[in-house]
């Protein structure tokens, strides 16, 4: 983590193929944020096209470009800027300028005077497709809602403010972008959201696709443990294990039962299942007690700790 910050705000930018948004997001930064001491950091994930180029042709003393050696992905991306940040805050914004720049000081404000750790962007007023986009955005926004207890309405909106302390210690891969405001809950963030402009695309295609929505879902089971059970993974494996340890007990002294009083068992499927509910909750309780060692390693190895401390006060 940054202990002196050289700079108020780092403003991250990860692109792929943006090469007609460059000089624009430029201009637009420039303009919403050119009061601040800032720093604008493009990570350039893999480009194909000039991106790279036109970018690295307008370096100042301001901007910075990351420049990775083949495509990682968003959160890649991100995260790669986020360590290469030196601001006291940090922003993120997609390349595409769907997002609107101006809002950045109205949310880095709000963030500061009422004291918040992380101000999510949420798109009231969204242009993208009916079909493709918002209806499936719409559905797993609901299900990380209830699925994690984070309350945000648009998880994939990428206009964030944060705390550069928050910011860094996210551990951010994967596909885990959508999902940053439950790595932030997980840390003690107090986040809170406001309406954002979206705009239509102007230049490039879409990154995205239908396709991602089976990724959603396969992330979101891991988020769910880390933010339920990552400091006591017995309590998810053990509590399953049991369960299913208790049926196949009771359904093999059904068995038996009905063996002593002359039943032929041998046929049942019953004893089937009963024996699969035993033998797996005997693996599921394994599991967990394995889960556990391997949590105390990785906190105790590595030296962090399983809490954070968001501010110590003093006289």
């Amino acid at each position: 983590m940054n202990q002196q910050y050289q700079r108020y705000l780092s403003v991250v930018v990860p692109v792929m193929n943006e090469e007609d948004n460059v000089q624009p997001m430029i201009e637009a930064v420039q303009a919403a944020v050119g009061q601040y001491d800032y720093e604008l950091i493009f990570v350039d994930d893999g480009s194909t096209d000039q991106t790279r180029q036109r970018i690295a042709a307008l370096l100042t003393d301001r901007i910075k470009l990351v420049e990775l050696r083949k495509n990682y992905g968003q959160s890649t991306a991100m995260a790669a800027g986020i360590d290469h940040c030196s601001g006291q805050f940090i922003t993120m914004l997609d390349g595409d300028l769907q997002n609107d720049p101006s809002d950045i000081p109205m949310m880095l404000e709000k963030l500061i005077q009422e004291d918040w750790d992380v101000v999510a962007g949420n798109r009231a007023n969204r242009k993208d497709g009916a079909l493709l986009r918002k209806l499936p955005s719409k559905i797993a926004n609901a299900i990380i809602r209830r699925w994690t207890g984070v309350y945000i309405k648009d998880y994939g909106c990428t206009l964030k403010v944060f705390r550069a302390e928050i910011a860094q210690e996210m551990g951010l891969y994967g596909e885990l972008h959508r999902f940053i405001p439950v790595l932030a809950a997980m840390q003690g963030a107090k986040i809170t959201q406001v309406d954002v402009k979206h705009h239509a695309r102007r230049f490039g295609k879409s990154k995205y696709g239908i396709g991602r929505t089976t990724r959603v879902m396969s992330d979101l089971i891991t988020m769910v443990f880390f933010r339920k059970y990552i400091q006591r993974p017995m309590h998810l494996f053990g509590g399953l294990g049991f369960g299913s340890l208790a049926l196949g007990i009771l359904i093999n002294l059904y068995l038996l039962v009905l063996k002593l009083m002359g039943h032929d068992i041998g046929g049942r499927p019953l004893l089937v299942a009963g024996m699969v509910f035993l033998l797996g909750g005997i693996q599921l309780i394994t599991i967990g007690i394995v889960a556990e060692v391997s949590i105390r390693n990785y906190f105790e190895g590595t030296g962090r700790k399983t809490y954070n401390v968001r501010r110590i006060h003093s006289k």
